[in-house]
């Protein structure tokens, strides 16, 4: 075999270059390599996580936006039809005046037909929601009513409304008409004393 020297000096040489049959530049690449994969997964995971959460977010503010909007145009349904009813109120008031002139029997089936239609009329604005205002006997309240005139009185409690000039309406909570209406109160002092 010729010369020993020389094959071990060989196996020394490629033994010390190399570690686990790999030279060290090959292992430290081996090795970031393993790590890149465990970084890029952790990055990816986090970018994921954000995404979802800007999604969450963006659904919850979709969601707010369709019922903001959804109330929005109930809304301008309600005002629209508010607007509907409050001209027909005069048309109300006119028949009102209609049936109260003509009570004479000539004018009995005039009055059945004006009756019938004044309350289909009544009725078709009751399904919108307007309830009419009627406040005989009940405290005066200023939100619901507008005193028109007031009457010295011992026999009512101060503030019951004594007699309705004209009815109001209410649609949805909001009055579209006060009622027009007579107060009674108590004599005062000095009212006592200007009578004397």
């Amino acid at each position: 075999m010729g010369n020993p020297d020389v094959k071990i000096n060989v196996k020394v040489e490629q033994s010390g270059n190399k570690v686990g049959g790999e030279t060290p530049a090959e292992a430290e690449a081996v090795a970031m390599d393993n790590e890149k994969p465990g970084a890029e997964t952790a990055k990816l995971t986090a970018e994921l996580d954000e995404l979802k959460q800007t999604l969450l977010r963006r659904q919850a503010d979709f969601e707010n936006y369709r019922k903001r909007v959804e109330k929005e145009r109930f809304e301008d349904s309600k005002r629209a039809t508010a607007r509907v009813v409050e001209s027909l109120i005069p048309v109300i008031d006119g028949f009102e005046h209609a049936l109260a002139a003509h009570r004479e029997a000539e004018y009995e089936s005039y009055r059945k037909g004006f009756e019938l239609i004044y309350k289909q009329l009544l009725d078709n604005l009751a399904r919108l929601g307007v309830e009419r205002i009627e406040p005989t006997g009940k405290a005066f309240d200023p939100h619901l009513h507008q005193a028109m005139d007031r009457t010295e009185t011992t026999e009512h409690a101060d503030g019951i409304i004594l007699q309705v000039f004209q009815p109001g309406y209410v649609f949805h909570g909001r009055v579209l008409r006060p009622a027009m209406v007579r107060v009674a109160v108590h004599p005062s002092a000095a009212s006592k004393e200007a009578v004397n």
